[in-house]
């Protein structure tokens, strides 16, 4: 059953009604929408976040690590008090403090061929916040047998990526017409190649701004295009591509 504008809720979310490109339907639009957050660390952390306050519906999110004290530097679900739980387990509780009326599921599994094929047909908008090419490649490649959208963000040192797909439309083209060999996950290792905890919240940030404009429908979002962003320099560059032939999104 769709949720309806409540006076509590016109109140809460007033800042974003007032905004002609929003409104009252586009509100209502943003309450009844499901978004699944696939990785809820650097990335996730703050799209879940910021998701909630907007006052999203239904967040799912899929999970399998545990706090480890290094990710507190960026993950800004997470306190010293959560190292060594698991970030699901976390992530349920944190959203339901931010906001209530959320409902909240969560899969404490790594992402996986099995799981995504039963999952990301639940939701609306698909959201990856993973950190391995492989799992990326899973994520585009299930999103686009169910037609959803798809919202990609890469980080490493001071750069990031943002992908806005729409696979509900036959032109668009697919994460893989962009990478065109497999590239190597050393570039998405924060470990060894490290990364400034403000350049995962920017990113997640415009992931989740793009969330919203995908859910209002708005005629903005980067589909088909990739945003880079290098926060050192303050450099910002979008760059349009197409569908390539012989690709998995035919």
């Amino acid at each position: 059953m769709k949720k309806s504008l409540t006076k509590q809720r016109i109140e809460r979310y007033s800042r974003q009604i007032i905004l002609k490109d929003i409104g009252v339907l586009g509100q209502k639009k943003i309450i009844n929408s499901k978004v699944l957050i696939i990785g809820i660390g650097g990335l996730g952390s703050p799209v879940a976040d910021l998701l909630a306050r907007s006052g999203v519906g239904y967040i799912g999110a899929i999970d399998h690590d545990k706090v480890d004290i290094s990710n507190l530097q960026r993950q800004i679900l997470y306190t010293s008090k959560d190292i060594g739980k698991y970030k699901v387990d976390i992530f349920k509780r944190r959203i339901k403090l931010i906001n209530s009326e959320v409902k909240v599921k969560i899969l404490r599994e790594e992402a996986s061929e099995s799981n995504l094929n039963k999952v990301i047909k639940n939701y609306d908008i698909i959201v990856d916040g993973t950190d391995n090419f492989k799992t990326k490649f899973l994520i585009n490649k299930f999103s686009l047998k169910y037609k959803k959208k798809l919202i990609v963000g890469a980080i490493s040192k001071f750069d990031g990526h943002v992908f806005s797909f729409n696979f509900g439309k036959k032109s668009s083209p697919c994460l893989k017409c962009f990478y065109q060999s497999d590239p190597s996950d050393e570039i998405l290792n924060c470990e060894s190649e490290g990364i400034l905890g403000t350049t995962s919240n920017v990113i997640g940030s415009m992931q989740a701004n793009e969330v919203l404009k995908n859910i209002i429908s708005s005629d903005k979002s980067l589909h088909s295009s990739i945003l880079i962003v290098n926060l050192k320099k303050l450099e910002f560059r979008k760059i349009k591509f197409t569908k390539k032939k012989r690709c998995v999104c035919g």
